[in-house]
């Protein structure tokens, strides 16, 4: 019976775990602010490693997780000079690069791969900036793009696609704005996967972070992020208990700089996770570099 419940487990982690695609901690400090009409070039450099497993109660599961990941996922923002409902109107796109070490010694499975993720198309951005606040709206679409294999649970394709819609806003407490708190959520609609008769259920999460500016080109502050799984995972090759929902939240430090003779932005953040209920709990550490043209 031990066996039976840690492979359900293992197939639970490498596949029911596909709750969602939008990597947790890509965005903290003024994570509801889109930049001003222009074309940007951003790139996400996250790191993620997590040894523990949370079980349905929240406590260590004991499954022996060794779990690494790299993602590099350059992104192309445009922002542009027309209006819709008194927004600027931009899209962007994101190509992931990821790099996934899987273990779980419990059963002795090891796997480790590096290919092309899933694609992230978002056609709509709009932008709403006033003298103390910014607000932000998107729609996204994931597509299954990335390599799966489903006997492969470091596989960094998805297998199913991903509608997502995105709302937020940035408050600052000062006309010098130097001083921001910014809230960002996000809500995932999945549809079936390709390969098996199996459908993740729909999650909701949040980004958030406070800043200060200490000087012109430098800001610090917190960030964190909160996710929950709302709906049921549904279809016939499910082998877990579909009644549970995952959660995890994490928080950390952040500090973003402006290069002025490069002309771009660097951000640096880590969030230690906590909280966590059937998924890994860990740490992710995420380097973003923007670019303007």
């Amino acid at each position: 019976m031990l066996i039976v419940t840690v492979l359900g487990t293992w197939i639970g982690i490498a596949q029911g775990q596909l709750t969602g695609h939008y990597p947790l901690g890509s965005e903290g400090i003024k994570a509801a602010t889109l930049p001003p009409p222009g074309l940007y070039l951003r790139n996400y450099n996250s790191f993620y490693r997590a040894t523990t497993f949370k079980d349905r109660s929240g406590k260590s599961s004991g499954l022996g997780l060794d779990l690494t990941a790299f993602a590099f996922v350059p992104r192309l923002i445009w922002i542009s000079e027309h209006k819709f409902l008194g927004a600027d109107y931009g899209a962007d796109m994101l190509v992931p690069l990821i790099y996934t070490d899987f273990e779980l010694n419990t059963v002795g499975v090891k796997d480790n791969d590096f290919y092309l993720g899933d694609i992230c198309l978002e056609p709509v951005d709009l932008a709403w900036h006033g003298a103390q606040y910014d607000i932000g709206a998107a729609l996204a679409v994931w597509m299954p793009t990335g390599k799966y294999n489903k006997n492969k649970p470091a596989s960094p394709g998805k297998d199913f696609w991903t509608t997502m819609f995105t709302f937020g806003g940035t408050y600052y407490f000062d006309t010098e704005k130097t001083l921001s708190a910014s809230i960002l959520g996000r809500y995932e609609i999945h549809s079936e996967m390709d390969h098996k008769d199996m459908k993740p259920g729909n999650n909701v999460l949040f980004e958030w972070g406070v800043g200060k500016a200490l000087t012109e080109t430098v800001e610090m502050g917190m960030a964190g992020y909160c996710q929950w799984q709302l709906t049921d995972d549904s279809g016939s090759d499910i082998t877990w208990d579909k009644s549970i929902h995952d959660r995890v939240a994490g928080i950390g430090p952040e500090v973003s700089v402006f290069i002025p003779p490069a002309k771009m932005f660097l951000s640096c953040r880590a969030a230690w996770e906590f909280s966590a209920v059937d998924r890994p709990e860990g740490t992710t550490v995420t380097l973003t570099l923007t670019k303007p043209f």
